[in-house]
């Protein structure tokens, strides 16, 4: 056999010496067809003429049409990342939580009702007892929602007492009712009341609490702990009346009308239909009759990786489109697929059709390093959702694990064994298999379980990414996000240069807050 040559004598591979062509005409074409699609270690941002200073831009952007974050990052809805404690951390700082939906409806329900507690001017509907209860009933009240006072009301909804841990150790039998040992001397406001009188009223008074009456009829509740918070925490993302903002995800089994019923009764800010093939019949359907039942009600779906799907997903009235398949950590849809999009070039081409309809792209995948973040929002995404990154802090639900002397936290894919085990099937479409069949060897996962270093508090973690966001922003001069779509010169690179972006050369010995490696 021999190797022939092109037409300028390079080899083009080893065939039959006689064979007249390589591929047939219809082959290659369809070849040279093939576009190429970019990740973000494919490319870097080229540095523009600026007058823009990190410390002075605007890191505010959209989540969906009506709702904008103060920074522009989302904790994504897996059983690892996100549940209550991580929305609160992740609303305090400025960005917002994507509840998951591995629970039953009424327990992500109230996971929600924990978030919009954690934090507000006024609580509206405060959990209160009535005076007919037994301590060890209102013990069990106050742990189960992490409070250390009740109101107490009567029937008819007027305030008659309250109820604080101090009350209740003035006696040891757990069966005494509480209006035996509440206090009955309330201090109260007329409701409205301002945050500044409110706050004086409790200061002078020694008290930590303030319930805020309408006709005697208890009307909210304020604490000092919440009014304290806005100055703790200023880019808070907070409602009206002051509620950390929260969004659940759901699916589109069977459970799906209940359980965005239970999350809208529970004063969720956003629904997220999150699934792993966004564009399809299934979830355009239950997108639609979301639509139908909540007409206001902010709705957001993915996860999709084309122009097409965006262009079918802005005609059926979705409030922000999210984009992704297959670039997370722990997610193997591509391998064991063979399906997929690399994430930048998907950004860019869903870009493509939302950027003249005003619906926000969430670039859901493939961040590992703050620059990740920035090379998304300048494709032109509105906001990146973070799963791997935030796995490892203290809010996120995992476990912890102590291996060779350092600390970590367990780590896995919605489509691991273990999370469609627990509930999460209907996301890649198979919630046909009941929980009673053997599911171990019927089930056919897109994810794997592992662990991630433990990185500390949410807000530093935050903190860290935000810097790099603004120092981004700075060297290709966009004072906000949305100008950087407009700002940004992508160029390609080379393994070379890949390999140049890293430190290299050098044996680390002190690591950095906002670097892990390559």
């Amino acid at each position: 056999m021999e190797q022939p040559n092109d037409k300028n004598g390079e080899v083009t591979g080893n065939i039959q010496a006689d064979a007249p062509n390589v591929y047939s005409q219809a082959t290659a074409d369809r070849i040279a067809s093939i576009p190429t699609y970019l990740t973000f270690d494919d490319v870097l941002l080229l540095p523009q003429s600026s007058d823009v200073l990190p410390s002075a831009v605007s890191t505010k952007t959209q989540f969906t049409r009506n709702l904008s974050l103060k920074v522009p990052f989302v904790s994504a809805a897996m059983d690892t990342v996100t549940e209550s404690s991580m929305a609160i951390a992740m609303a305090k700082s400025g960005g917002i939580g994507v509840l998951h939906r591995s629970m039953e409806p009424i327990a992500q329900a109230d996971e929600v009702r924990k978030v919009k507690r954690a934090s507000s001017l006024v609580i509206r509907q405060p959990i209160t007892v009535n005076p007919d209860q037994s301590i060890l009933e209102a013990r069990t009240i106050m742990r189960a929602n992490n409070v250390h006072g009740l109101p107490v009301i009567d029937e008819h909804g007027s305030l008659i007492g309250i109820l604080t841990t101090r009350d209740m150790r003035s006696t040891n039998d757990l069966d005494e009712k509480v209006e035996k040992v509440m206090t009955t001397n309330v201090i109260t406001a007329n409701d409205p009341i301002s945050p500044e009188d409110a706050r004086e009223i409790m200061v002078k008074n020694k008290i930590e609490k303030l319930p805020l009456v309408t006709n005697a009829r208890l009307s909210g509740l304020m604490t000092l702990r919440d009014i304290s918070q806005t100055d703790k925490f200023p880019l808070a993302n907070t409602d009206d009346e002051g509620h950390l903002a929260v969004a659940a995800a759901v699916g589109t089994d069977a459970s799906t009308d209940e359980r965005v019923e239970e999350l809208v009764n529970a004063n969720v800010d956003v629904i997220v239909i999150d699934t792993a093939h966004g564009h399809s019949s299934r979830v355009i359907e239950t997108a639609l009759r979301v639509r139908k039942n909540f007409p206001d009600l902010q709705l957001i779906v993915g996860n999709i990786a084309t122009a097409q799907a965006a262009k079918d997903l802005i005609d059926i009235g979705v409030d922000a489109i999210k984009v992704g398949i297959g670039p997370g950590s722990i997610c193997t849809t591509r391998v064991v697929a063979g399906v997929g999009a690399p994430q930048l070039s998907a950004v860019m081409d869903v870009f493509s059709i939302t950027k003249s309809s005003g619906v926000p792209i969430i670039a859901d995948g493939g961040i590992r390093h703050s620059g990740d973040a920035v090379k998304a929002l300048s494709a032109g995404a509105s906001t990146v959702m973070l799963g791997t990154m935030l796995a490892g802090c203290k809010e996120s639900p995992g476990e912890q694990i102590m291996r060779d002397g350092h600390l970590y936290k367990s780590f896995r894919g919605m489509g691991s064994l273990g999370a469609m085990k627990r509930g999460s099937r209907d996301r890649y479409f198979q919630d046909h298999m009941e929980a009673d069949e053997d599911l171990e060897s019927k089930l056919v996962p897109e994810g794997v379980e592992g662990m991630v270093p433990y990185k500390g508090d949410t807000r530093s973690v935050l903190y860290q990414l935000a810097g790099g966001l603004r120092s981004g922003m700075g060297y290709i001069g966009a004072d906000t996000i949305a100008n950087m779509y407009t700002q940004a010169q992508f160029v390609r690179v080379t393994p070379a240069a890949l390999r140049e972006n890293h430190p290299h050369d050098v044996i680390i010995t002190h690591e950095a807050p906002n670097y892990s490696g390559s």
